[in-house]
C-alpha cells in the first residue's frame, strides 16, 4: 500500500504541477486539489502505520508480562471468533476498565473484546485509548 500510495502522490503531482502550469484559473484550481489530497492521504497512512506500531508495541508488553488474555474462543470458519461467545466473555472486560479506567491493559483488553465481538471502530477506539494512557504513564 505504501509503495501504491507513493506512485499515487508522484503520478498526481506532477498531473498538479501541469495544471497549476497552465495560468489558467481552472487549472490552478485543480492543481491545488491535486496536490492537497496525497497529503491527506499520506497523513492518513501515517497515523495509521502509527497506530499499527505502536499497538503491535503493546501486544509484545503485554506478551512478555504474560497479560495477554487467552485467545480460547471458538472460531468460524473465516478465523475469526463465534459472535455470541465473544459478547459472552466481553463483560468481564468491559467491568475491568470500569474499575481501573487508568490501566492502559485494561482498555486494551477491552479493545481486543471489542474487535471479537466485530465492533472495530470502538476496538480502534479503546486501543487508542490504551496508547494513550500507556503513554502518559510512561512519562509520569
Amino acid at each position: 500500500m505504501c509503495l501504491l500510495l507513493g506512485l499515487y502522490i508522484v503520478l498526481v503531482g506532477w498531473q498538479a504541477v501541469r495544471f497549476v502550469l497552465t495560468g489558467e484559473p481552472i487549472g490552478i484550481a485543480m492543481g491545488t486539489v491535486l496536490i492537497i489530497l496525497p497529503v491527506v492521504g499520506v497523513w492518513a497512512l501515517v497515523r495509521e502505520l502509527m497506530f499499527g506500531f505502536r499497538t503491535e508495541a503493546l501486544v509484545k508488553r503485554l506478551e512478555s508480562e504474560d497479560e495477554l488474555p487467552v485467545d480460547d474462543l471458538p472460531k468460524r470458519p473465516s478465523g475469526r471468533p463465534v459472535r455470541a461467545a465473544a459478547d459472552e466473555e466481553f463483560g468481564q472486560y468491559r467491568d475491568a476498565v470500569e474499575s481501573a479506567p487508568e490501566d492502559w491493559r485494561a482498555w486494551f483488553r477491552l479493545g481486543l473484546a471489542y474487535d471479537a465481538s466485530g465492533d472495530r471502530r470502538r476496538a480502534r477506539a479503546a486501543l487508542r485509548t490504551a496508547i494513550r494512557l500507556e503513554h502518559e504513564a510512561a512519562r509520569a
